[in-house]
């Protein structure tokens, strides 16, 4: 403690005084938070800058997605994450928002394809299954460069060909798709070097256009002159040469497919343009055939079952096409209260008369009037025994009455002739018409009565005493045969050997007389030489009543020499 407080206790007034003045620099530790401030905003900025945009993709469904899981990818690398996932108002479609990555913004165009990458079976391809372990996820393919968008309308399926598959695309005109869907081969020469990527309707809608794709460098060998054909299935033709079966590949066969190459004899024109147009043919022989421009329409009236005859069969002129049958009808005569079959024909003249650029219809009118006169007649005729499939062939027959085309508007109709098949038919159907008139049912009656009858007999049978009968008829015949066996056992032993001696003994009989009255036998010799001496004595004979005949005298007065 001090002694004396108040000598330690100084004035306040003069003390000094600290002078206190304000420091004009900024102290050092306020830049720990600035620094900290501009770390959090430039990262702020480098997050906002490099974050990409959200777009929205609408699917049918949203299979093995999940939000915050999903990856959107290009070519197996991330380049965005699926954010959320919602219905649309209508609750028919699944609305994905999803973070694109910075770098792939510009690539976001119309152009630009998602689909999700699932696990997926077809006849021709097997994909995704990479998936069944990491799950599903949305796939984009950039596309050609476009105008921006951010949003699209998700693809069910991936699409066949991307931007990075060199190639040209060409349309086919065709009737129908047949079996024919998106991804169905294209093969040149049994090797797969395009497929299917799209089909539709033509303008008109009377045809199918059919969008293939071709992978380079194999689209060179597509020039102006190339054919394409349906190659679906397998062909099979039966002709003279024996069986030909034409497959292409196995998808081919299970999914359809195309094909295409030069005609026969064909030459390689110019390259064709990408998008060119081509006819694709139904097959490989319709490529083949000749291609007639002009056609003409017969009619021809059968009255007899057209059974087997079909829209498209065959017309034929003594066996070779002129052309098809294009509708058949059933036609009420209200007159004669009947029907009658008329079958439209399709014909190609320059079948039958040649492209002739110099020929006209009315001269192919008059030669057809013609033929008609000498005979010409449509007749049925089966062109396909396993099937019964007909077809109508034109031929001459002479001896048929004379007839002329009549018309109707303007159509020309044509004369035809029974067929013998025809005949047979009514034929048969005369014997069927008699063996319906057989009263089976009344035989049938009679003979279950006279079943019925014979039962009730058989019933009647004292089936007892029968048996009894039946067996002392069986001991006796037991009997009887052990007779015979006793007769045949005595016949082996002792007749069979006396039969035998006695053969043997009429064998050397007959020896001696071959010996004696053989040709060459003395008893023979003398005996034709006795026979001779009787001919001449009965000669001698014969004379000697002739001359007695002559001269009755003789006997009195002798033999005299005849007068001259």
């Amino acid at each position: 403690m001090p002694d004396d407080p108040q000598k330690d206790e100084l004035p306040r007034d003069d003390a000094p005084t600290a002078a206190i003045r304000p420091s004009k620099r900024l102290s050092i530790v306020w830049l720990v938070p600035l620094v900290a401030l501009a770390i959090s905003g430039w990262l702020l900025y480098k997050s906002w800058s490099e974050k990409g945009p959200l777009i929205t993709i609408t699917f049918k469904n949203a299979e093995r997605i999940s939000e915050g899981a999903s990856k959107i990818k290009y070519k197996d690398v991330d380049i965005g994450e699926v954010e959320t996932i919602t219905f649309s108002p209508d609750m028919k479609q699944v609305v994905v928002k999803a973070r694109i990555d910075k770098v792939a913004e510009p690539h976001l165009t119309d152009n630009t394809s998602f689909w999700i990458v699932r696990p997926r079976i077809t006849a021709g391809k097997i994909s995704g299954l990479g998936t069944l372990l990491s799950g599903s996820y949305i796939s984009m393919e950039p596309g050609h460069p476009g105008t921006q968008r951010r949003n699209f309308t998700g693809l069910e399926e991936a699409p066949f060909i991307t931007t990075d598959n060199p190639g040209k695309y060409y349309i086919l005109k065709a009737e129908g798709l047949g079996s024919l869907d998106i991804g169905s081969p294209v093969s040149y020469r049994q090797i797969k070097v395009g497929q299917v990527v799209g089909y539709g309707f033509d303008d008109s809608g009377q045809a199918v256009h059919i969008r293939i794709f071709v992978n380079a460098p194999h689209d060179q060998q597509i020039s102006t002159n190339t054919s394409f054909w349906n190659a679906s299935g397998f062909e099979l033709n039966l002709d003279a040469t024996g069986i030909k079966l034409d497959t292409e590949s196995l998808t081919s066969i299970l999914s359809g497919g195309i094909s295409f190459d030069l005609p026969p004899q064909g030459r390689p024109g110019t390259i064709a343009k990408e998008n060119t147009t081509f006819e694709l043919f139904s097959s490989r022989k319709a490529v083949n055939e000749i291609k007639y421009h002009l056609t003409d329409t017969w009619q021809v009236y059968f009255n007899q079952s057209v059974r087997g005859l079909t829209v498209g069969a065959p017309v034929e002129f003594q066996g070779i096409k002129i052309g098809e049958v294009s509708s058949i009808n059933l036609k009420f005569e209200s007159i004669t209260m009947s029907f009658r079959t008329p079958v439209m024909l399709r014909i190609e003249p320059e079948r039958i008369f040649g492209q002739d650029p110099d020929f006209n219809t009315t001269d192919g009118q008059a030669i057809l009037n013609t033929f008609i006169t000498r005979g010409m007649r449509a007749v049925l005729k089966n062109g396909n025994l396993l099937t019964g499939q007909l077809l109508i062939d034109f031929d001459f027959y002479p001896n048929q009455p004379a007839q002329k085309i009549t018309y109707e508007d303007a159509i020309p109709v044509l004369p035809t002739r029974q067929t013998e098949l025809q005949l047979l038919t009514d034929s048969l159907s005369t014997i069927l018409n008699k063996v319906e008139k057989i009263p089976f049912q009344q035989i049938s009656e009679d003979l279950h009565a006279l079943l019925k009858t014979t039962n009730t007999a058989i019933a009647q049978i004292p089936v007892q005493s029968l048996g009894e009968d039946l067996r002392a008829t069986l001991k006796a015949a037991n009997t009887t045969m052990t007779h015979i066996n006793t007769m045949a056992e005595t016949v082996n032993t002792q007749t069979t050997p006396a039969i035998t001696a006695a053969l043997e003994q009429l064998r050397t009989t007959l020896a001696d007389m071959e010996h004696s009255l053989g040709s060459d036998s003395p008893t023979n010799h003398q005996l034709r030489q006795t026979m001779r001496d009787i001919s001449t004595a009965v000669r001698s004979l014969r004379s000697l009543s002739d001359y007695l005949d002559r001269h009755p005298e003789s006997i009195i007065h002798g033999k005299e020499d005849e007068m001259p």
